[in-house]
């Protein structure tokens, strides 16, 4: 186990999944129909799926679509956040959470980064995947849990109308369009009674 992934287990989520679950009802309950905290909770949702995804494949070709798959849509999701959400959150709400959440995107990169050159089908791989999943996990919970929340309530609603539009923006900037119009077979085949941990059974770039 390398350093970083020692670092990674080190902060693998305290928190159960009765408190991830209690932290997404607080943030759907403040969401609006299409607006930028709406949109942040489905990609949470794709992420935790494609997550799934790969840990549930079996074979390395499998594997290695899953994880592109899961790269597209967290390095999009990131992207978004870092040129809207976390700059608003600088100005409005807590420069320090912002802060943060820039860090962890960052380790996030570099142990996705670090995951492809390891064998899909080793156990190195396997662990790694979990250690990142870990650590996204808890990431999504402390948005879900307050930052968002924090957020929603110190912008006014010109703000929130500027903030959902270039959140869009950024988003699309990096999926395209068609990225997710025909989504890959195994994907829509993710299981639709898990609870909050799976996408829509329409789920697709094309929805934003």
């Amino acid at each position: 186990m390398s350093f970083l992934d020692k670092i990674v287990a080190v902060i693998t989520p305290p928190e159960s999944d009765e408190d991830r679950r209690e932290a997404r009802d607080k943030a759907q309950a403040l969401a609006r129909p299409g607006d930028w905290m709406t949109h942040a909770l489905e990609h949470h949702r794709r992420i935790e799926a494609c997550f799934e995804l790969a840990l549930g494949a079996n074979s390395v070709a499998e594997r290695r679509a899953a994880l592109r798959d899961l790269s597209m849509v967290l390095t999009a999701h990131a992207n978004a956040e870092e040129a809207v959400l976390y700059p608003a959150m600088a100005n409005e709400s807590s420069k320090a959470s912002a802060g943060l959440a820039f860090e962890e995107h960052a380790m996030t990169r570099i142990q996705m980064g670090a995951l492809e050159t390891l064998d899909p089908m080793g156990q190195d791989w396997r662990d790694k995947l979990g250690h990142i999943r870990g650590a996204v996990l808890h990431h999504v919970y402390e948005e879900e849990g307050s930052r968002f929340p924090e957020l929603r309530h110190a912008i006014d609603p010109q703000e929130d109308k500027r903030l959902t539009r270039r959140f869009l923006e950024e988003f699309d900037r990096y999926m395209g369009a068609q990225a997710f119009e025909q989504p890959r077979q195994m994907a829509a085949e993710i299981p639709k009674d898990t609870g909050n941990r799976n996408p829509p059974s329409n789920w697709g770039a094309a929805d934003y």
